[in-house]
């Protein structure tokens, strides 16, 4: 593992365990999210840690200047069209198989997603900034594609794994597991359209329209759905790498 995944991953698990770390040690003493608001403060630091720590490790190995330079990389706009619909069907690849064979709740309406996309930038969308701008990116030039892919999948599945222990959280209580099925297919999804646009910022929109699309249609928890999910975007990343690889029909 590169210098900077190390960097990186050490920063990012020291800052969720302290903001994290803190919100279980409340919940294991009744003190509760929900009832005592000043622990969104280490609630938010812990889920911002990929964020907080990508900056500060390509910092510290030289590989930006300021923070100026590090937004300017995350948030590149222009892209093909043809790169947004991948987002978009992507998203859709991931929720849609679920629907139909798990079934699902309704939850906010459809047109709430207009405001959804844009607060879920802090509600996980900006964790783009590390785990698709450092970690895979770095492991790819040592490992092939779908390895790296699979490694960053379980380091993110781990990072997740508090959140369902602290009451007051929306993965409290979930099965573990399943989600970890699903995470192994957004890795898929996030690294192929990294690979094929080589961008962060259509990672981090990806990302954001997910978790709106998760609280407009509230998945009932049936692992058949989220093996489906997973497998259909697998299939669609690594097909979409190995074409765009000889077409460049993405940049």
């Amino acid at each position: 593992m590169s210098k900077l995944n190390k960097n990186y991953l050490c920063i990012t698990f020291l800052i969720m365990l302290i903001g994290w770390g803190s919100c279980l040690l409340c919940s294991f003493n009744g003190i509760l999210l929900n009832d005592n608001r000043w622990l969104y403060v280490p609630y938010l630091l812990g889920g911002l840690s990929p964020t907080i720590a990508s900056y500060l490790a390509l910092k510290s190995n030289n590989k930006v200047t300021n923070i100026k330079e590090w937004l300017k990389n995350i948030f590149d706009f222009r892209h093909h069209i043809f790169s947004y619909l991948m987002v978009v069907i992507m998203a859709i690849l991931f929720i849609l198989p679920q629907c139909f064979i798990s079934g699902y709740e309704k939850g906010a309406p459809l047109f709430a997603i207009i405001v959804m996309i844009p607060v879920m930038l802090v509600g996980g969308g900006l964790e783009e900034a590390g785990w698709r701008y450092i970690l895979q990116p770095e492991l790819e030039k040592k490992y092939s594609f779908p390895l790296s892919t699979i490694i960053v999948s379980i380091i993110w599945w781990l990072w997740h794994l508090p959140l369902f222990y602290i009451q007051g959280v929306g993965q409290y209580g979930q099965n573990y597991f399943a989600f970890g099925i699903n995470v192994l297919g957004l890795s898929f999804a996030l690294a192929g359209i990294r690979k094929n646009t080589g961008s962060v910022w259509l990672c981090v929109l990806f990302h954001c329209i997910v978790n709106s699309l998760m609280g407009i249609y509230v998945i009932n928890d049936k692992i058949w759905g989220n093996i489906t999910a997973t497998t259909i975007l697998i299939l669609c990343s690594c097909a979409l790498v190995k074409i765009n690889g000889k077409m460049k029909i993405f940049k």
